[in-house]
């Protein structure tokens, strides 16, 4: 174990001997690129000078070092527009000089250019990276083409999604699990508002208050480790990245559900500019506020097919209703000042805020043993079930701040960034509750079919629409709090050195200190010897269901049966063993303290640039959690605690290769780590008065995953403002986390020795690994003549393969969770004389969800592929008015168990449409 001192002091020791080794050269051109039509900054544009050569940021600022002294010719070029060659004086200390660029589209035009400089950026992002990068911008006026940003990123090669509701919510990059991609908000690492792991919801971000969204498949040093898959780097905009003295953006959106005939409606608004004397002062405001209200049906079949008389059949079918309304608040406050040319002081400031209010009706028939079953074909059959009628109540609130304080400075020969910051991400789930009415057993008729659809079943006379029939059998009162609090700081230093073109060594240290805590309380009641019946809490509602294919029975009215068992307790009966059980096990307190330093080389020569490098991260864990057993009790405190430490270290190296301007070559080997979900690190256990007893546990001493990551691309640039690209993936991930059954004899736990146990508990296995390729296309038609060269066409595919090996759980290989093997974009647009309009199409295939015993017991998310319109026009230079089709296709969510005929549930949301207006000035 190498400690955390001695780690961090032979960075440093790397980093001392580099500076004294390459002194720096004085001389240097500095300024900033802009759109010479719009004002705006051009992020990643590339100048060179006298042989040396870099690129700009992200407010499109520069600073060229290492080039002689006096007049010299720079040469700036960017993706859609036109180079420019300009003679500057080079100096130690010189004046700024803003050189603007003029787009190839001619100015008589009356031209929506959005969508255009959105991709040009996006374009020149990825060419001027020194590492494999995908971008996607906001278009000019502050907007990305999707309602957040997980639905938007989807679009890009290798991305997938994992939704809820039918929105998307956690970003899947080339099939790794999203809990091991990092995701940062300018900057700083982002919490994960729920409990169960670390994947960030990116629905919680609206769209329109995001700048732009860099994916990182492959790390470079001075980025977090703790990115097996990749990172998402969201960044927000600022006064500077507009460059105008004033600028008010706005907008509104109207739309329609097809399934509910309800209305979503969105506004939001922009308001910045630069001021003060020379224009040192920048601040920007962005407010955005959704109202969305959902409906969806949802097909609940069978996780226990099983075979009867020689045929595969379900045990189970339901229908599901779900009526939810979600709303979405995001500001973002952004504040620079820069008090000279060589500093930069800013204040990144955002709020977001997520409520989700359900209602869940459902009609179940759970059918018994194999006598139960007659009548049996491959295709239909009859059989004996029970029925029941449940209501579930769900409220949930979760809220994101964070606030970012931090400066660009030029510090002697070389530039710090330093930068800190606080955020707090809680989950508060106030009310999750769900009543339960049992009915008596009903004679069904159903038909298997072997399409994508549910299969049907009739229950003979119409058994729930008989509300007298149905008994009150149980109801549960939940809530939740889970809260993650990150504090943050980090300092980077890059030196230019003297060595080949503009080459750089950048060292720098991070801090990250989080805790995160899940304090839940879980109320079960059953029935008490005093009957309760649903005749006086049914009401019938829409009886419609799957476009008539089924019959929804009564429903429970949720308000009116809580009020008559809060005024009548007599008919509950408190489960309080398992309401202490539920209550205690979910507990946690996670203090995770990880301490960073890095040292990394860019050396560029020629075409050729290389970026090796190594980090170091030090992390300590201390977890709490409770021992569940007969003796608990609900005021138990944390009685069970585990501590560990350990350090990594993690070498890597970024090539590229530019054989010309067009044509660009890479290749990179990096190192990455995978730290256990908060859960499985908790050292609880759990104890079910079973024969034997069954044991839940936590595993404190996990191992993080660590991976080696091989990828290799070769990308050209077309002249009209495209890309052809291909690229291959490796990685090979050692200490996956799996959760084991075992039967185990005179073992002890949570001080208790039981003579034989059944014990469930998540261990590290052996290694996954996975590959794949990835193939883009991207092409504006402008060689067409007019009115055809406004056309464009995007398409891109991703085909990854990968298992894993872990013997102690099953034998053989094992498939990866998220890993769909086909993943795929396609987009038709067309932009010109002021209309714009984009078809879009995205699809992916099945993927892992659930990990079974054997293969027959695994479950998938079934392939989803989804058809996405947005129109446009441009009714004066301020004011464009816009419409959208999502889901044209109705594309459901689908899940199975073993094979796809075998369904598990299948959930339909329709389509929707939306219009709309937006200003810009």
């Amino acid at each position: 174990m190498v400690s955390r001192p001695a780690a961090l002091c032979s960075v440093l020791a790397l980093s001392t001997g580099l500076l004294a080794a390459s002194p720096a050269l004085a001389a240097s051109v500095r300024g900033r690129i802009v759109d010479a039509a719009k004002g705006g900054a051009l992020p990643g544009a590339t100048i060179s000078a006298a042989g040396a050569s870099t690129t700009a940021g992200t407010d499109g600022s520069f600073e060229l070092d290492n080039i002689p002294d006096g007049p010299v010719a720079l040469t700036v070029t960017y993706i859609g527009y036109d180079a420019k060659t300009l003679t500057l004086t080079s100096a130690a200390n010189p004046e700024p000089a803003t050189i603007a660029l003029t787009g190839d589209i001619a100015a008589g035009d009356i031209v929506v250019t959005g969508n255009r400089l959105a991709e040009r950026r996006a374009l020149q992002t990825k060419k001027s990276a020194n590492n494999v990068v995908e971008a996607l911008y906001a278009n000019d006026v502050g907007k990305l083409p999707d309602q957040n940003v997980a639905e938007a990123v989807r679009r890009l090669p290798g991305i997938s999604v994992a939704n809820d509701q039918g929105e998307g919510r956690y970003v899947i990059i080339r099939g790794v699990d999203p809990n091991l991609v990092n995701v940062t908000l300018n900057g700083q690492t982002l919490p994960a508002p729920e409990p169960d792991g670390r994947q960030v919801k990116l629905d919680d971000l609206p769209s329109s208050l995001i700048q732009s969204v860099v994916i990182e498949k492959s790390l470079t040093p001075d980025l977090d480790a703790n990115a097996i898959g990749g990172s998402v780097d969201i960044s927000t905009v600022s006064a500077f990245d507009r460059n105008k003295d004033f600028f008010l953006d706005a907008r509104g959106a109207y739309g329609w559900y097809k399934l509910n005939h309800k209305s979503p409606w969105e506004a939001d608004g922009q308001i910045g500019g630069l001021f003060g004397p020379d224009k040192q002062f920048g601040a920007v405001v962005s407010v955005n506020y959704s109202r969305r209200p959902i409906e969806s049906e949802n097909f609940q079949g069978s996780e226990a097919w099983a075979p009867i008389n020689g045929f595969v059949v379900p045990d189970y079918a339901g229908l599901r209703d779900y009526n939810l309304v979600r709303t979405r608040l995001g500001v973002v406050g952004n504040f620079d000042w820069r008090p000279s040319d060589t500093a930069q002081i800013y204040l990144r400031t955002s709020y977001s805020k997520y409520t989700d209010n359900e209602h869940r009706d459902q009609n179940i028939i759970e059918i018994g043993d194999a006598e139960d079953f007659s009548n049996q074909t491959a295709t239909s059959g009859t059989f004996e079930g029970s029925t029941t009628i449940k209501m579930r109540r769900r409220r949930e609130n979760d809220n994101t701040r964070s606030a970012t304080l931090g400066g660009k400075f030029d510090l002697g020969p070389g530039h710090l960034d330093v930068s800190g910051g606080y955020t707090r991400a809680i989950k508060l789930d106030p009310l999750r509750s769900e009543f339960t009415f049992n009915g008596p057993d009903s004679t069904v008729d159903y038909d298997l079919t072997s399409g994508s659809g549910p299969y049907s079943f009739v229950a003979r006379g119409d058994v729930f629409d008989d509300p007298s029939a149905f008994k009150f059998s149980k109801v549960n009162f939940d809530h939740r709090r889970a809260v993650e609090k990150l504090w943050q700081a980090r300092a980077d230093y890059s030196l230019p050195l003297a060595i080949g073109d503009d080459s750089t060594l950048k060292v720098g240290a991070k801090y990250l200190h989080r805790d995160k805590s899940d304090d839940e309380e879980a109320l079960t009641y059953k029935k008490s010897s005093t009957p309760l019946m649903l005749t006086d809490f049914a009401y019938v509602g829409d009886t419609d269901f799957y476009d008539g294919m089924f019959h929804y029975g009564d429903r429970v009215d949720y308000a009116a049966a809580a009020a008559y068992v809060n005024a009548h307790p007599e008919v509950l009966k408190f489960d309080e063993a398992g309401s202490i059980a539920d209550s205690l096990s979910s507990d946690y307190d996670v203090r995770e303290a990880i301490t960073a330093g890095y040292a990394m080389l860019t050396i560029k020569s020629g075409g050729l640039t290389l970026v090796p490098g190594v980090r170091v991260e030090h992390t300590e864990d201390r977890t709490k959690a409770k021992i569940v057993d007969d003796a608990s009790d609900f005021g138990d405190d944390f009685n069970s605690f585990g501590n560990k430490s350990y350090t990594d270290w993690f070498p890597g190296i970024n090539a590229k290769y530019e054989a010309g301007r067009s044509l660009v070559l890479r290749g990179a080997v990096t190192t990455s780590i995978g730290r256990p979900n908060y859960p499985d690190l908790a050292p609880y256990v759990l104890v079910e008065d079973d024969t034997p007893p069954s044991i839940s546990l936590g595993n404190p001493d996990l191992k993080p995953l660590k991976a080696v990551n091989v990828d290799a691309s070769v990308e050209y640039y077309l002249p009209s403002q495209g890309i052809i690209s291909i690229g291959l993936f490796y990685k090979h991930i050692d200490n996956p986390i799996y959760t084991t059954q075992q039967r185990v004899t005179g073992a002890t736990y949570g001080n208790v020795t039981y003579d034989e146990a059944d014990v469930s508990q998540p261990i590290n296995a052996d290694s996954e690994e996975l590959k794949g390729i990835e193939v883009n296309g991207q092409v504006q038609f402008t060689f067409l003549p007019a009115p055809f060269d406004g056309f464009g066409l995007s398409a891109n595919y991703t085909y990854v393969d990968g298992h894993a090996t872990a013997p102690d759980f099953r034998p053989g290989e094992i498939p990866l969770f998220f890993q769909s093997h086909d993943v795929a974009t396609a987009q038709l647009f067309y932009e010109k004389y002021g209309f714009a309009a984009r078809v879009a199409y995205s699809y992916r295939s099945a993927y892992l969800d659930t990990l079974g015993s054997d293969p027959a017991s695994d479950e998938y998310t079934d392939a989803n592929g989804q058809l996405d319109v947005h129109v446009s026009y441009q009714l004066t230079p301020q004011v464009t008015v816009f419409g959208d089709g999502t889901n044209l296709t109705d594309a459901p969510w689908r899940r199975y168990i073993g094979t796809p005929g075998q369904l598990v549930e299948r959930e339909r949301y329709s389509f929707m449409l939306r219009g709309g207006v937006q200003v810009h000035f």
